[in-house]
C-alpha cells in the first residue's frame, strides 16, 4: 500500500475525511489500516496516519493504535470503555436507513484493536508477560462475541475461531521458554492456565523437577478446578431422569401444588359466603427415577486427543460424585491403564497419564468389557478420532458385541469447548448405521446424554 493508493502524499491522508461520506471514509481507512497490519509486517505511514487522525477526531485514546498496549491497559486508563467492548461485534441489528454511521466508526476502532492484539502475534521468543497479555486480550475478545463469563473461563468461543484461538495460544506456548518460566515463581505467577498451556504441561512433566514441577502442579490443579467449576454447572442444567409417580408425593408445603387444587376444589366454591371450602390437598411428585448405573469412560489419550482426556477426566469425577452411579476410567494408547481409583480427583488422573504415542483400542476393550456387570443399567462412553488403522475391524467388533448385549454406547469424537472433532469416516459410517451415532464434540451434549441416562 502507497501513499498515492490512499490518494495523496502524508500530509492529505492525515486529514480526517469530510463530506457525506465522513463516516463511511473513516471506517474504510481504520479497516485498510486492520488488513495491512494482519498481512503485511511493514507499518504503512499514510495508514497509521490517516487512522490516528480519525480516532483522535472521535475522541477516542490513541493507545488503541499501539499494537503494545493490552487492552487491559487502555481501559483501566479509560475504564468508561469496558461497556462498549461488551457484545461489540454482536450488535443490534438496524434497518439500513436508522444506521448509526458514528457508532459504526467507534466500533471499527475498537473491534480493530482487538483482531490485531489477539491475531498478530508476530514471530520470535515469547516472555510470560507477552503470553499472558494475549490471554487477557482474547478475553475481551471473547467479551466482544457475547460469551458469558463461564465460557470465557472455559475458552468457548464458539466453532471454527474457538480452534483457531487456540492455535495461536499453542503456537505462543511452543515459542515461549517454558521450563525457565516455571522455574522462576514470580514468571510463573503470570501464567494464565489454558488448555495449550496444559497440553504442554502435560507432556513435559516427566522433564519437570523441584520449583519448576511444583509450579507446573499448581497452573495444572488450577485449570482442572476452574473447568471443573463449569462443567459442574452444566451437570447440574442438564435434563435429570423421569418422575417416580409409584412413590407417593412428600405431603409438604412446598410441594402443595396450588393451581390443581383449586381447580379439583371449584364444586365446592359457596357463592353466598364467596369462599371454597377445600376437602383435598394436591402435591406434586418430586421423587425421580433412580437406579444403581455404572458409567465407563474410555478415553484415546494419543497426542490428537489432549483436549478431551482433560475434559472427560473432569467430567468423569463430576459424575463420580452423583448418587448411585459407579464411574470407571480408562485410557489408553498403544497400552491400557483403569485410572478408576483416581477418578474421583481428576488432577491426579492427568499426572498420571503418559500423552502421545499410538492407538490400540482392542487393549482398551479388553479392559473394559470385564467391567459391565448388568448390560442394561451401563453406559460406555468411548471418546476417539477413531484411526485404529489394522486395529479397526477387532475395535468394531468389539463395540458392537458390547452395544447388543444391551449397553449404551455413545461415541464421541472430542469433548471440546469448541466442538471441533475430527473422526474416521469408516468408523463413523458403522456406529451410524449400528444405531449409536457419534455425539457432536461440544461437551454439552455429551453432558446431556448422560445425566439423561444416569439420573
Amino acid at each position: 500500500m502507497t501513499d498515492h493508493a490512499l490518494g495523496g502524499g502524508p500530509g492529505s491522508a492525515a486529514a480526517p475525511p469530510t463530506g457525506p461520506d465522513a463516516d463511511d471514509n473513516r471506517r474504510q481507512v481504520l479497516y485498510w489500516r486492520l488488513l495491512a497490519r494482519l498481512f503485511d509486517h511493514e507499518e504503512q505511514s499514510a495508514l497509521e496516519a490517516a487512522s490516528l487522525a480519525v480516532v483522535e477526531d472521535i475522541g477516542l485514546p490513541t493507545a488503541l493504535l499501539d499494537p503494545g498496549t493490552s487492552v487491559d491497559s487502555v481501559v483501566q486508563r479509560h475504564p468508561e470503555l469496558a461497556a462498549e467492548f461488551d457484545g461489540l461485534m454482536t450488535p443490534e441489528p438496524e434497518a439500513d436507513d436508522a444506521r448509526d454511521r458514528a457508532a459504526e466508526v467507534r466500533r471499527a476502532a475498537l473491534a480493530s484493536k482487538l483482531l490485531l492484539n489477539v491475531f498478530a502475534t508476530g514471530s520470535g521468543t515469547v516472555s510470560a508477560g507477552q503470553l499472558a497479555r494475549w490471554q487477557s486480550d482474547k478475553g475481551w475478545l471473547e467479551r466482544a462475541l457475547g460469551c458469558s463469563p463461564s465460557e470465557r473461563s472455559a475458552g468457548a468461543a464458539g466453532g471454527g475461531l474457538g480452534a483457531e484461538l487456540g492455535s495461536i495460544e499453542a503456537d505462543l506456548v511452543h515459542r515461549m521458554h517454558l521450563r525457565e518460566v516455571l522455574a522462576d515463581p514470580a514468571l510463573a505467577a503470570r501464567l494464565t492456565p489454558s488448555m495449550s498451556l496444559i497440553e504442554q504441561l502435560l507432556r513435559d512433566k516427566g522433564n519437570l523437577s523441584g520449583v519448576a514441577l511444583a509450579n507446573a502442579k499448581s497452573l495444572i490443579r488450577r485449570y482442572v478446578d476452574q473447568v471443573a467449576e463449569v462443567l459442574r454447572t452444566q451437570v447440574e442444567k442438564a435434563t435429570v431422569g423421569e418422575l417416580d409417580r409409584s412413590v407417593p408425593p412428600k405431603r409438604v408445603f412446598r410441594n402443595l401444588d396450588l393451581d390443581r387444587t383449586l381447580w379439583k376444589n371449584l364444586t365446592n366454591w359457596s357463592p353466598e359466603e364467596e369462599r371454597l371450602y377445600v376437602d383435598r390437598l394436591y402435591y406434586r411428585h418430586t421423587v425421580r427415577r433412580t437406579t444403581p448405573q455404572r458409567l465407563i469412560v474410555v478415553v484415546d489419550q494419543s497426542g490428537s486427543m489432549v483436549d478431551s482426556m482433560v475434559n472427560c477426566t473432569i467430567l468423569a469425577s463430576i459424575f463420580a460424585g452423583l448418587p448411585k452411579v459407579d464411574v470407571h476410567l480408562i485410557a489408553y494408547d498403544t497400552r491400557a491403564i483403569d485410572l478408576t481409583p483416581w477418578v474421583r480427583d481428576p488432577f491426579d488422573v492427568l499426572l498420571r497419564t503418559n500423552l502421545g504415542g499410538g492407538n490400540d483400542g482392542p487393549v482398551a476393550m479388553a479392559m473394559a468389557r470385564p467391567k459391565i456387570a448388568e448390560p442394561k443399567n451401563t453406559v460406555m462412553v468411548w471418546i476417539s478420532d477413531f484411526y485404529e488403522f489394522d486395529r479397526s475391524q477387532p475395535l468394531f467388533e468389539g463395540i458392537e458385541a458390547v452395544h447388543r448385549s444391551g449397553v449404551k454406547f455413545i461415541p464421541v469424537g472430542s469433548v471440546t469447548s469448541s466442538g471441533r472433532q475430527e473422526v474416521n469416516p469408516w468408523f463413523r459410517e458403522r456406529f451410524k448405521a449400528l444405531g449409536t451415532p457419534v455425539v457432536s464434540g461440544h461437551i454439552d451434549k455429551l453432558v446431556h446424554e448422560l445425566k439423561t441416562f444416569l439420573t
